[in-house]
Formats: structure tokens, C-alpha cells, sequence
């Protein structure tokens, strides 16, 4: 991870990469001067652009993606994948898939598409994603009961 986030921030990542957004902030707090301008820990857990060059994901507008999540401890709770812009951590349009009710721990078994499923990349996003850096594909979990925050985000770029 590039020294923009710390060697604290990085430590929690790498140590458990399902860990929740909300313990990033502590572990940021523990960085002599720490630059929460330069590492969002509030987009994709503050994993920099920087440090994934090599493993940019290419698609085309219309694209079928298969995913697939790792739950390893269930909170049941809203979920969505978007493409999200990198300097605003805002999501380009709606949701590409959204579910109100989550890895619901109450459930026998989670259904199949908790787990695996495809997204459509937009057709709309025009020359919004054409440089690497500037989009990510993010998967957000929030787990309502836990009151935590999931994410896990896919470097990309989208031919114009």
C-alpha cells in the first residue's frame, strides 16, 4: 500500500481484507500526519490506484461481469455494485445491482446470487471511465444490525 494511507491502515487491510470500513479511521488516527485528502479510507477501505496499476480490469459499455463475494460472517443488510468515480466517491448512475435484504443471517442459507452474480457495465458512461484511476466497480455492504460498512472495489477502465 503507498504511503499515502500508512503503514497502519495497510496492516488492517492486509491482515483481514473483509474487515469493515469503520475501523479504518482508528488506524488511520494512529498515523503521525495522516492525510485523509490523500487517503480516503471512505472509498474502497483507502486501497490507492497506485499500488493496483497492474491489475486494471478492461471492459466494454454493455459488458456482462460475473462477481463473486466472500461472506464470511453474515449481517444482513442493503448491498449494491456501482461504478463509482474516484475523486468525488460518488456513484456514476444507479446501482447496476442493489439488494434491499442481504446475507441474511436469519436464512437457512444464503441464496446463490448473494455470492455470485453479473453485473452490465453502462452504456452511458461515455469517456467518464477511459483513464485508469479516475472509476472503480464497487461492491458496498452495510450490515444494518453490525452497523458496518463492506466494500471491495475493481480498479477499471471502459472504452469510450
Amino acid at each position: 500500500m503507498s504511503a499515502a494511507c500508512g503503514a497502519s491502515v495497510a496492516a488492517l487491510v492486509q491482515a483481514d481484507n473483509t474487515s469493515h470500513v469503520e475501523g479504518m479511521p482508528e488506524a488511520a488516527a494512529a498515523e503521525a500526519g495522516f492525510n485523509s485528502t490523500a487517503c480516503n479510507v471512505f472509498l474502497c477501505k483507502g486501497l490507492q490506484f497506485a499500488d493496483n496499476t497492474a491489475q486494471v480490469q478492461n471492459f466494454t459499455a454493455g459488458q456482462v461481469v460475473n462477481m463473486r463475494a466472500s461472506i464470511p460472517i453474515l449481517h444482513e443488510g442493503p448491498m449494491n455494485v456501482s461504478v463509482v468515480n474516484t475523486k468525488t466517491n460518488t456513484a456514476i448512475g444507479g446501482p447496476l445491482i442493489s439488494f434491499v435484504s442481504y446475507a441474511d443471517e436469519s436464512l437457512a442459507a444464503l441464496p446463490a446470487n448473494n455470492t455470485n452474480f453479473n453485473v452490465t457495465i453502462p452504456t452511458t458512461l461515455g469517456s467518464t471511465c477511459t483513464v485508469a484511476g479516475t472509476c472503480v466497480l464497487q461492491w458496498f455492504w452495510f450490515g444494518t444490525a453490525a452497523d458496518q460498512t463492506y466494500e471491495s472495489c475493481v480498479d477499471m477502465v471502459v472504452a469510450a
